[in-house]
Formats: structure tokens, C-alpha cells, sequence
């Protein structure tokens, strides 16, 4: 029987893939959670073969999350469920250590195969979602003004930012100047909001 521990933050789609995983013969699902902060703990009570995690719950400091459960089960395979506006977030998880991807709009004989896929040792990537992640928004910002960027969205003073990372503060404000000609954003605060929404802060 292959383990299966899911995630999946909506209830209702949550049941609909239980039930659907457990019609499988060789399926069994031994734990389906609506948070990412649970799994540590029922992954160490379950001993899953594979963790299908929905990839919107690896935002924020969800790949390091998902580094360390790799390094804490490496013979869990982990499958992220994505959709297709979700291609800048599945570039950043990739990074870490996932497994395979499959698209929420796939059927589910695609889910259940790719998961068997994983269990063999595959590596399972959805065509389509492929695509749209080469084609996904690449950020136009430098490292260091992404460096700025990152310590600016904390909503600190200029002055701080600059004594921060040991710069003047009009090279601070040229920093600024520059990333909001680039981005295209009227402050600072929609600078931070557009870089965060397009994945390019990373943690």
C-alpha cells in the first residue's frame, strides 16, 4: 500500500480527493490536514510514502518548511497540487526539495498515476504546468535592490533600511527610485506588494 498524507487547505475538495485516492486498491490515505504546521507531527505518527501538499500553503517560509521535512523523511516523495496562475510560487518550491507536480485541473487518473509515478522513483512535472513556469515573470530587480526591497517591506524609515544594510541613505533612496521605475509602482508599499505577489521576496 502506498502511504499517502494530504494537505489541503479547502474542505471540500480535501473529502473529494480522499474519497477519490481511497477507491484505489493500493492507495491509502492516512491523514488529510488543512495546515501545513500539522504535518511535522502526524508525519512522524503516519510514516507517509508521499505528502500531496496544495502549493498555495508554500508561500512565506513554506519551502524551508518542506526542506526540512524532506531532510527529516527522505523516503517520502512530496507532490505539490497547483494551478495555473501559481507558476512563479511552483519555480520557488522546485528549488527545494519537491518531488513532482500536478495541476488541480488535471483528472484524477493523472493525480493517482503521477503518484505512482513518485513512489517508483519518477520525477512528475504536468506538462502544461511546466510551460507556464518558463514563461512565468522574472524579476527585473537587481539582487540588491531586492536586498532593499526586502528590508523596506517591514515599513521601516528609509534612514533604518539604510543603516540596516550600511548604506548611505540617498543611496537607499536611489535603490528605492529605481525599483519603483521598474516595477512600475507609485510608493514603496505597492513596490513591496507587487515583489511579494510575484514571488520575487523570497525568504
Amino acid at each position: 500500500m502506498i502511504r499517502i498524507l494530504l494537505v489541503e487547505p479547502l474542505t471540500l475538495l480535501r473529502g473529494a480527493l480522499v474519497a477519490t485516492l481511497s477507491l484505489e486498491d493500493d492507495l491509502d490515505v492516512v491523514a488529510d490536514l488543512g495546515t501545513l504546521d500539522q504535518v511535522p507531527g502526524m508525519a512522524r505518527a503516519v510514516r507517509p510514502d508521499v505528502l500531496v501538499v496544495n502549493v498555495a500553503l508554500l508561500s512565506g517560509d513554506g519551502p524551508a518548511s518542506i526542506a526540512r521535512f524532506a531532510a527529516e523523511h527522505p523516503g517520502c516523495a512530496t507532490l505539490a497540487l497547483a494551478g495555473p496562475d501559481e507558476s512563479v510560487l511552483l519555480n520557488r518550491v522546485l528549488e527545494k526539495r519537491i518531488d513532482g507536480v500536478v495541476s488541480t485541473q488535471s483528472a484524477p487518473c493523472e493525480l493517482i498515476g503521477g503518484i505512482r509515478r513518485l513512489v517508483r522513483g519518477e520525477r512528475v512535472i504536468d506538462a502544461n504546468l511546466a510551460v507556464a513556469m518558463v514563461s512565468a515573470s522574472r524579476s527585473p530587480l537587481s539582487s540588491r535592490e531586492l536586498n532593499v526591497l526586502s528590508v523596506a517591506a517591514s515599513g521601516v524609515p528609509s534612514d533604518e533600511v539604510a543603516a540596516e544594510l550600511h548604506l548611505s541613505a540617498g543611496t537607499v533612496r536611489n535603490y528605492i527610485s529605481a525599483i519603483l521605475r521598474k516595477t512600475g509602482a507609485r510608493n514603496r508599499l505597492e513596490a513591496v506588494r507587487l515583489a511579494e505577489n510575484a514571488g520575487w521576496l523570497t525568504p
